[in-house]
């Protein structure tokens, strides 16, 4: 998310799945082998296509400049792995208008007479799957719908849609493809890019980025894990005694052949560019030091290097340099490059890097209003310069945030929730909201709830339609959270839960 922070909200969305039919595989099966026979050529094969496609992307620009930059590689339960990029493009490329995303990703089936090539491509790889309404039993039907909501209506021009995502257009131009036992038109086409699909003969999704909102379910998408698997290791009771199901069930991950093949060949499973650094965050004489089981903890204690740190060097390097003095501190891996074995910050020459301090929690206390101060003084030379506020030097962190003013009417509460919005889950923004209620004494928890409920209740709203239901929901939660702290939460301003089982049913 830093990225997002530096450079703006990712433009392009591209997926793409490796396709078991590619020449380079079929050609060097054996007599009555398949695909699956061989996941280290699926293997080797995507992967000649992936390092393809990233430098079609990045390095040729076939879509514009790329500023920023990140990928997985997925490996579904079926087997074939398939790419996720997320793609930030330089200001002079950055799509403008429903117009603009017409040139680069359609949503129709392309004229068979004039695209023969490219209509057999899409037929062949961009319709969707197994055609949602039209098979009852096709994985993506959740109660009666697809969960992809195909098909899509038909529309004349591209629109921005309400969910963050543009409405492709989709003209009733009257085309029509009869495959697999269904009829299907433009309502059922993927979005792709046609040059793309020409290039890789694959699935290759390509989508819009048009609004912000988008932006934190799309990192959560592209770094959810790996998936997971429950397996039986004690045989069914055929007498009818109590299962112990913790027993018998265990929790692990589902690793398919082409993903064992390609993480024994070693082939990286992510790539972000420019890299991020974490910048260590401690108070003083706080740090992390490692140290070998044999050494004498004296001798580490007083070595030269257990007193340094990012941040101490940080400090150093501001009083020697007046060009440093204009950064804060997550700006500093910009311009200055991190030299681990000597703990050592250096003036940077190339490969640009962003910066991002971890996180503190607000129940840490002045942990976390050095990290409010980190994040808005420039050049500070030392933690008691740091406190200092008009030449005077305060007795603690949190003194100093009130009197520059950076935790007035809990403005510092309300910016910690807004950004734990950007990488939490609900449920974890939830607890984060009920630790500020209980330990942060925040002045205005009904404004906090206010500006952060519609984030704290994605999730049930996701499956509930009832706005009171959610809301209630979403209380419960909080209420049994704080009282496990031992408190009150009628004790807080909050709503009234209501218990009743038709409400929380």
């Amino acid at each position: 998310m830093v990225l997002v922070t530096r450079f703006g909200k990712p433009d392009y969305f591209v997926t793409m799945t490796c396709s078991p039919h590619w020449e380079e595989i079929t050609s060097q099966l054996f007599p009555g082998q398949t695909p699956q026979d061989r996941p280290e050529l699926v293997a080797r094969v995507y992967r000649a296509k992936l390092r393809d496609l990233h430098d079609f992307l990045i390095k040729k620009s076939h879509l514009g400049e790329v500023t920023s930059y990140a990928h997985v590689t997925e490996f579904q339960k079926r087997g074939l792995p398939h790419e996720h990029f997320l793609l930030i493009m330089a200001p002079n490329s950055k799509l403008s208008s429903p117009d603009d995303y017409n040139k680069v990703i359609s949503g129709e089936i392309p004229d068979p007479i004039k695209y023969p090539v490219l209509h057999a491509l899409v037929i062949k790889h961009m319709l969707h799957g197994s055609y949602g309404a039209l098979n009852k039993n096709c994985p993506c039907m959740i109660d009666g719908h697809c969960r992809f909501r195909y098909p899509r209506q038909f529309c004349s021009a591209t629109q921005q849609g309400k969910d963050s995502y543009p409405i492709y257009r989709r003209r009733e131009d009257g085309r029509r493809v009869a495959t697999r036992g269904a009829v299907l038109d433009n309502r059922w086409v993927v979005p792709y890019n046609p040059t793309l699909v020409m290039r890789y003969n694959c699935h290759i999704n390509v989508e819009v980025c048009s609004s912000i909102k988008a932006v934190k379910y799309l990192y959560k998408y592209v770094y959810k894990g790996h998936d997971r698997a429950s397996f039986s290791v004690d045989p069914q009771d055929q007498n009818g005694t109590i299962i112990n199901e913790i027993r018998q069930y265990r929790d692990a991950r589902f690793i398919t052949p082409p993903e064992a093949v390609y993480r024994i060949f070693g082939f990286p499973l992510y790539a972000v560019s420019p890299s991020v650094l974490q910048l260590q965050l401690h108070l003083p004489n706080m740090q992390l030091v490692s140290y070998r089981a044999t050494d004498n903890l004296n001798d580490v204690v007083n070595r030269e290097k257990s007193k340094r740190s990012m941040l101490t060097e940080y400090f150093k390097m501001n009083l020697v340099d007046s060009k440093a003095r204009k950064l804060l501190y997550k700006e500093f891996p910009e311009h200055f490059r991190w030299i681990k074995s000597d703990k050592r910050w250096q003036a940077r020459v190339k490969r640009p890097q962003v910066g991002r301090i971890v996180y503190a929690n607000p129940a840490e206390g002045e942990r976390y209003y050095l990290h409010v101060l980190l994040n808005h003084v420039r050049g500070a030379t030392s933690y008691e310069n740091l406190r200092t506020v008009h030449g005077k030097t305060c007795s603690t962190f949190r003194d100093a945030c009130e009197m520059i003013g950076l935790v007035e009417t809990d403005r510092s509460l309300d910016e910690c929730l807004a950004e734990s919005t950007t990488f939490h889950m609900p449920c974890a923004l939830r607890r984060l909201f009920t630790t500020i209620i209980v330990f942060c004494e925040a002045t205005n928890i009904r404004g906090l709830w206010e500006n952060h409920f519609e984030a704290m209740s994605q999730d049930y709203r996701c499956t509930h339609n009832d706005a009171a239901m959610v809301e209630q929901l979403v209380l419960r939660d909080i209420r049994n959270v704080v009282h496990s702290m031992g408190k009150d939460v009628r004790n807080y301003g909050l709503p009234e839960v209501d218990d009743s089982g038709d409400v929380l049913a």
